[in-house]
């Protein structure tokens, strides 16, 4: 008979060994999601990073638990008691179970059960329980050895507090309530969960992960004033002996669900109904919808309940399935502090302007959750990713089909132009890391958009409802479960893959590497060939570091033709596997007419033609039949020729030749990337006078027409929110450019500040009218903006972000020389107190993102070295983030520069030296960019346009 010190010794030794274990197969594991590593839900994903990366065993896995809560406002306190019926899954004496450290343990007792739970059959002894210094950990250590199999039930009772500050655990909130029939304002206040990610140890001693499911049975005292509404609806309700203003709620006991998904809330909220009915499915009755919000607010929610419904029997269609509960409620919290609502399995909390949004994707969003989420939840933590990057795929697709206009121009083009964009840059996320973990999750969503349509919107869907019935089996899910379902409907559909490739084998480089393709067209006009061909794609010089940049992925290939421009059946021609990085096909269209690969952005890879090709899409998109070919398409044709140009891979005379159909071009969708890439482009050639003003008269004759004649420059009343903000951006860059009548409107309003008596109590300007007033305006006009900025008022209701952006401003807008010196006199020679160094760092770094910034901080750092370097040496950072900026020149002139400042540095033994020696390895491949392209950009420039603008001012004529 082992003595209980040998027990746990045994114990102890077990653990350590099955910790090495997990920790190995850690390192060991690749992240392509297979059976044996699962990949990641959004419980919220953000948070699931911060979760421990292993897990200690646990033997005692419960199967109910019985919660009592009583809460306490007056001390914002709450008294529980959970009874924990649960059994060993392996030998041991131990039960870990988590519990924060905020819950005071009054009283533990443990008993045995009969296999049948029946009835106890004995008092377990307790050696000791004790919470864990250094982890949320509950530890009860009993006096005997219980064997697989054997059933206990714990009875523990303790305290616990309720918080105010933030919208985590149990938490409560107070709002002003408007009681009609006493014609006053009170304060209301009401209390509720939120249990996610680990929340749930705050509420009650458990097992505080997804995989551990029990049903609950939840008992909650509330004022008899009140309501409370959980997963479930209410079993009975009995006042609580000795207090008739107090009632007890008992619910209903839950379907198995993990902890997380625990939720009740106690309010005196009213509730609308919808009028519309969720259709019945699988022989159950309607679900019950209501949507609750304090008295004063329901208004804003009338129309949300029937958009819940119709929502709701979309998704249920396409999914065959039902939540699994008989109600659905959706509450608008005032005051409600979470990052983004909160999807409780049958009880939803969101934040009052959310819920009231006439918005579609949002809504959508958080519904789904009750099926894939909620119903079917992540096995672990670590599986979530794949959840929400489904979920969020399906939101977006359901919403282009329920309404159009909310998604038109946004997907995917938000998601996968942003990827273009970070992917193709030498060292992807080294400015930004923490949005890695969101590149990922949107590589995923618009891998699911890929097989969406490889597959076809049938077989998808099919795949979808075999994941979540068959995943409803357990309750669970692992990451790769999508993939491999998706894989069996495609065998059962007779649809094919080369080289015996499987949806999971596909989906794994496109998701696990931060680079996407480049499939490069060439057609053969002789042979009738064409050949393609994969490598990765890169906008910016290729790394120096030893990343392996031979990736290769398996692409599927979709091929329209001008003979044949159908959009509607869009399946794969071929496959370009990852095995052959070159291959042949047949050209569907004849020598004088175009084709187009992956239209639509089915794959997430830009495409690149042979010369004779992309003019013939340029011909045929400056034509009368160009919106045959769908506005997405026509924008990725645009956005692809510009990226593969900046990147160096076509002439720009192809990308500047796609823009000539601009001219005539109505829809927004097109429009967009536009933006960006002038934004681009137009910061490459700042360097050469000649040649910007050119570009910008340029773009500004294409801007004006749709600024004035097809958006209009005075909003309407419920326009499109695209329009809007079309609106705003074509109008940002007409006002930088020196639209006249931009500039009159901006210095009417800004006049209106510099008149006020206490200008610094408050900025009347809308940010819109500050960068054209600093650009284009007088001296004094920005000398008022610098001493705001001086004088801005500490400690007030004022927000720094209204001094952030006028500092950004301040040294981003300005062309004028006298400006940006006297904002360097005053930060560097006269070092005024009221800026920071963040500050400081911050005009630097703005000053260099042009030319005329660039120059003038050499110039002055040059010339006031010393004075610098006293004021910023010792702090290194900030020390070489000025030298940065100070030489982040383009042109071989700007190169000349910073050697011979490198020299005579280098002479001087100075240790900055090294950093400049850095810093011109850098330059070097800007001017290689610019001495091979801006040639051509200027002679296009000069062939197609003769003369700037009347309409646009001259800094030498306003300044």
């Amino acid at each position: 008979m082992l003595s209980r010190y040998q027990i746990n010794t045994k114990m102890r030794i077990i653990s350590v060994f099955l910790f090495i274990l997990i920790i190995i197969n850690i390192i060991k594991a690749d992240f392509v999601p297979n059976e044996r590593t699962r990949s990641k839900k959004s419980i919220d994903f953000n948070d699931v990073l911060k979760q421990p990366a292993f897990r200690m065993p646990r033997s005692f896995k419960p199967y109910n638990y019985e919660l009592e809560i009583h809460p306490y406002t007056i001390n914002d306190t709450f008294r529980g008691r959970v009874q924990i019926f649960g059994a060993w899954t392996s030998d041991g004496s131990r039960i870990k179970l988590d519990a924060d450290h905020s819950l005071h343990i009054i009283h533990v007792h443990v008993e045995c059960l009969s296999p049948n739970n029946t009835k106890p059959m004995e008092v377990a002894g307790i050696a000791q329980y004790e919470h864990n210094d250094k982890k949320p950990e509950f530890n009860i250590d009993l006096e005997q050895w219980f064997t697989i199999g054997r059933k206990c039930k714990l009875d523990i009772n303790y305290t616990g507090n309720i918080t105010s500050s933030e919208s985590y655990g149990l938490f409560t909130n107070s709002f002003l309530d408007t009681k009609h029939e006493m014609q006053r304002t009170i304060v209301s206040t009401f209390i509720a969960t939120h249990l996610r990610l680990d929340n749930a140890r705050k509420l009650f001693p458990c097992i505080n992960e997804p995989e551990y499911k029990a049903t609950f049975q939840l008992i909650v005292t509330r004022p008899k004033h009140m309501i409370c509404r959980a997963n479930t609806p209410v079993y009975r309700t009995v006042e609580v002996p000795g207090n008739s203003n107090l009632m007890r709620d008992i619910f209903e006991r839950t379907p198995p669900m993990s902890t997380y998904q625990l939720a009740f809330a106690i309010f005196d909220f009213k509730s609308i109904s919808p009028t519309l009915l969720v259709n019945p499915i699988e022989g159950q009755s309607p679900l019950e919808v209501k949507v609750w919000g304090r008295k004063d607010f329901l208004s804003s929610l009338e129309k949300v309940p029937n958009k819940v419904v119709t929502i709701m029997n979309y998704l249920q269609n396409y999914f065959n399935y039902s939540i699994g509960l008989s109600k659905l409620d959706l509450v608008a919290m005032p005051m409600y502090g979470a990052t983004r609502a909160s999807d409780n399995w049958g009880l939803m909390f969101f934040k009052e302007s959310e819920l009231s949004s006439p918005l579609i994707w949002n809504t959508v969003y958080e519904l789904i959750y009750q099926w894939i989420g909620q119903h079917v939840t992540p096995y672990r933590w670590s599986d979530a990713q794949i959840n929400k990057a489904l979920n969020s795929f399906l939101a977006s697709k359901i919403t282009v089909d329920i309404d159009p206009n909310e998604m038109e121009g946004k997907w995917p083009m938000t998601l996968l132009y942003s990827l273009y964009y970070e992917f193709g840059k030498t060292l992807p996320f080294s400015r930004v890391a923490g949005i890695r973990h969101e590149a990922t999750s949107a590589k995923i969503e618009l891998v699911f958009r890929m097989f969406n349509y490889t597959l076809g919107e049938k077989v998808f869907q099919k795949g979808v409802q075999k994941f979540i019935h068959e995943s409803a089996k357990n309750h669970s899910f692992y990451g790769n479960d999508i993939f491999n379902y998706l894989d069996t409907v495609r065998k059962e559909n007779n649809i094919t893959l080369p080289n015996d490739l499987t949806i999971s084998s596909i989906a794994a480089p496109w998701i696990n590497r931060d680079r996407v393709p480049i499939v490069t067209v060439n057609r053969d006009y002789e042979t009738g060939n064409i050949n393609l061909t994969q490598a990765v794609f890169l906008r910016e010089p290729r790394p120096t570091s030893n990343e392996k940049m031979s990736y290769q992925w398996d692409i599927p290939i979709t091929i329209t033709s001008q003979n044949n421009l159908n959009f509607s059946q869009l399946q794969p021609a071929l496959w370009l596997s990852k095995n052959d990085l070159t291959t042949t096909h047949k050209d569907p269209a004849s020598k004088d007419k175009f084709i187009i690969v992956n239209p639509e952005e089915i794959g997430m890879f830009p495409v690149n033609y042979d010369l004779c090709n992309w003019n013939l899409l340029s011909e045929f998109l400056q034509g009368p039949q160009r919106e045959i070919i769908p506005a997405l398409t026509r924008a990725k044709l645009l956005h692809d020729a510009w990226n593969i140009a900046y990147a160096g891979n076509i002439c720009f005379k192809v990308a500047l030749n796609m823009t000539l159909f601009l001219k005539n071009e109505t829809s927004h969708v097109v429009w967009e990337p536009f933006f960006t890439m002038i934004d681009h482009v137009g910061r490459k050639i700042q360097v050469l006078g000649h040649v910007y003003p050119t570009f910008e008269a340029y773009v500004f004759s294409l801007l004006e027409p749709l600024y004035k004649n097809q958006l209009g420059e005075t909003p309407q009343t419920d326009e499109p929110s695209w329009k809007t903000h079309m609106r705003g951006l074509a109008k940002n860059f007409l006002c930088r450019a020196g639209y006249r009548p931009c500039i009159k409107e901006a210095k009417e309003q800004y006049k209106k500040w510099m008149e006020d008596n206490e200008p610094d109590k408050g900025n009347p300007v809308a940010n819109e009218y500050i960068c054209p007033v600093f650009r284009w305006g007088t001296m004094e006009e920005w000398e008022f903006g610098l001493q705001r900025a001086i004088n801005f008022p500490k400690n007030t209701e004022r927000k720094q972000n209204e001094r952030t952006y006028l500092l950004k401003t301040l040294a981003g807008c300005p062309l004028d020389q006298r400006k940006i010196e006297r904002l360097l006199n005053v930060t560097i020679l006269d070092q005024n107190s009221n800026f920071t160094d963040s500050d400081i760092q911050l005009i630097y770094s703005t000053l260099s993102g042009s030319t005329t910034g660039t120059v003038i901080l050499f110039d002055f750092l040059v010339r006031h070295w010393t004075i610098t370097k006293e004021a910023f040496g010792k702090k290194e950072h900030l020390w070489n983030g000025i030298i940065n900026s100070a030489t982040s020149f383009s042109t071989q002139e700007g190169y000349d520069r910073v050697s011979q400042l490198y020299e005579d540095r280098q002479k001087k033994g100075d240790s900055v030296a090294a950093v400049l020696g850095d810093i011109m390895v850098d330059l070097e491949e800007k001017v290689n960019w610019h001495n091979e392209n801006l040639p051509a950009i200027g002679n296009w420039l000069n062939s197609h346009v003769k003369k700037r603008p009347s309409a646009l001012m001259t800094l030498s004529t306003e300044s």
